[in-house]
This record gives structure tokens, C-alpha cells and sequence, in this order.
């Protein structure tokens, strides 16, 4: 199934996304990790296009997408996704984030909660002051000092290695690409670093499925918290799944994706 790419025109500029299948399906928005880009779902597309309209957009200011000038945040970027469901006359989606992307839904179904009719949390960190705490006082996560050598791309990669599968490095390489198109890379993360989850995850009254990837250690130990903010939401394990879980196991994800909307009324 082919995957089609294209620029709607939003506050912030141009926003970039890609998407698989019929048109007239029900929708299924995916929002990636920071500092990706919709290129996490290249393989998920079509699996889950199969079924669905399947749309990854580019968060503002990552891939192809415009950023606007517009100081980042969780809640900017769900407005701006929220402006694309505008945009392509969509009025309600399921939405699926991973990393940042799930904690962008959250907020997407806080705000806009007519337009999201369920979520998918998959690897999603729950985020209060005891995560900002620990945050603050943690490095940076991708941010690497540029070297007239480039060996400040090789840091790049082995900051992410411990969290990637051995013997697959198409997949580093596609988050290097990635992070090099970033301007500020470390933002995603600071915008989920400062983002109070606490007061806005008790408005989502959405059906939502936390997925779990077992070898994640950012966010396993977070399904757990995730749930006791949504008691109506279920948790499925994938096991094995690490970081890069949509395009590691995409198989796995879409699978667990699907199984899940078909059990919606």
C-alpha cells in the first residue's frame, strides 16, 4: 500500500504528514517520539492503512513540519494537530502516540476531547513534579557539543545505543537523521520535562489503551502511574519492545493498535 505525503498550511506554517488508505475510514492520527519524525510510522502506516486512514504528521518544528516561531510546548503542539484534523475535515480521529507523541495526546484529548474518540498510550512517560524533579537533575538526553571532526554524530548514535536493538542499525540511523534536522533537539524533551500532566489526565474519559514495551526502561515503569490517572484504560505488553517500538516491532504495534479499535463500539 503506498504511503502519501503532503503540506497542510496551519498557524504555524507548513505542517507536514504522510498517511495510508481510504479516505472515507475512520481516521487514526499517529503522533511520534522526540526528536523524530513521522518516518517512526513508515512501516506502521500501511498496516494499519489497511483498515483505517492512517495519518503520522510531523510534530510543529520536527521533520518537515514548521515550527512557526512558536515557543514549544505540549499544548501548542496539540492545537497544532488538532488545526490539521481542521484542515483534512476530519472531526473526530483515534489517536496513537508514542513518547512525547503520547503525551500529546493526552493533552489532545484534554483540550479538543470532542475530537479524539480514543487514545493509544504506548510507552508514554506520566509526567508530575516528581518527573520534573528527576529531570532536572538528569543530563541531557540527545544533546551532543558539534565537533570539527563530526565525532559529535557518533556520540549522537551511542547516547541511543543501550536503548536500541542489537544487530538493527537502520534503526539508529533513521533516528540520527532525524535528530539532525532538529534545531533545538533536547526540546521535545523539555516540553514534555515541563509539561503538568497531573491537571489535565483527569479529563480524558476517552477509552484508552496503554501499551507497554517491556525492554523500554523510559517508559514501562510509567504504565502503571498511567493507569492509576485512567482506571477505565487497559495495559498490553509487547514484549521486547524497546525505545523504537513502532518502527522495531511495527508488526507487533499495529496489531495491538487495531485489536484495540475493534473492540470500540
Amino acid at each position: 500500500m503506498s504511503i502519501r505525503r503532503a503540506f497542510a498550511d496551519l498557524s504555524v506554517g507548513q505542517v507536514h504528514y504522510a498517511e495510508c488508505g481510504d479516505r472515507s475510514a475512520p481516521v487514526v492520527l499517529l503522533l511520534h517520539q522526540s526528536p523524530r519524525s513521522w518516518a517512526e510510522y513508515r512501516a506502521v502506516l500501511p498496516l494499519i492503512g489497511a483498515q483505517r486512514r492512517a495519518i503520522a504528521m510531523d510534530t510543529a518544528g520536527f521533520g518537515d513540519s514548521a515550527d512557526g516561531g512558536v515557543p514549544a510546548s505540549i499544548g501548542q503542539w496539540a492545537r497544532v494537530a488538532c488545526e490539521l484534523l481542521d484542515v483534512l475535515n476530519i472531526a473526530q480521529a483515534d489517536v496513537v502516540g508514542h513518547h512525547t507523541g503520547g503525551v500529546v495526546a493526552v493533552e489532545l484529548a484534554a483540550a479538543f476531547p470532542d475530537r479524539v474518540r480514543s487514545l493509544v498510550l504506548s510507552s508514554t512517560p506520566c509526567t508530575d513534579e516528581a518527573f520534573r524533579r528527576a529531570r532536572a537533575q538528569r543530563p541531557p538526553i540527545d544533546e551532543v557539543t558539534p565537533s570539527e571532526d563530526g565525532s559529535h554524530l557518533a556520540a549522537l548514535w551511542q547516547k541511543r545505543q543501550s536503548f536500541y536493538p542489537p544487530g538493527r542499525p537502520e534503526l539508529l540511523e533513521a533516528f540520527v537523521r532525524d535528530a539532525l534536522k532538529v534545531e533545538r533537539v533536547e526540546e521535545g524533551h523539555r516540553a514534555v520535562a515541563s509539561y503538568r500532566m497531573e491537571e489535565r489526565i483527569g479529563l480524558v474519559a476517552q477509552p484508552t489503551l496503554i501499551v507497554r514495551a517491556t525492554d523500554d526502561p523510559f517508559a514501562a515503569p510509567h504504565a502503571a502511574e498511567l493507569r492509576h490517572h485512567l482506571p477505565h484504560a487497559r495495559i498490553v505488553d509487547i514484549e521486547g519492545g524497546m525505545v523504537p517500538l513502532p518502527d522495531q516491532m511495527p508488526d507487533a504495534f499495529a496489531r495491538t493498535v487495531l485489536d484495540f479499535l475493534a473492540t470500540l463500539p
